[in-house]
């Protein structure tokens, strides 16, 4: 069953695609039906930037508990960023 779950945000960032780096506008979440990996339904996350083609995108299908742990080292190396900025 499609779950349809899917969020995206603006976001500013760089990619590396087959064609090498690119400027990311986008990134996208969501979670449903597996193309590569070969669990029935993972986590799907797109970095993108349409603007320059279909080709300047970076995809990652992870299982949830990757996407947990993927969560909380963001959060992680985020509050660890914020500290440092502050004592700067």
């Amino acid at each position: 069953m499609c779950t349809m779950i899917a969020v995206s945000a603006a976001v500013t960032g760089a990619g590396k695609g087959a064609t090498g780096w690119f400027p990311v506008t986008q990134a996208t979440v969501g979670y449903d039906h597996a193309t590569h990996s070969g669990a029935e339904h993972a986590l799907l996350l797109d970095f993108t930037n349409y603007d320059i083609g279909v080709d300047a995108r970076v995809a990652l299908e992870l299982d949830l508990e990757s996407g947990r742990a993927l969560l909380e080292q963001l959060r992680t190396a985020i509050d660890a960023a914020e500290a440092s900025e502050r004592a700067s």
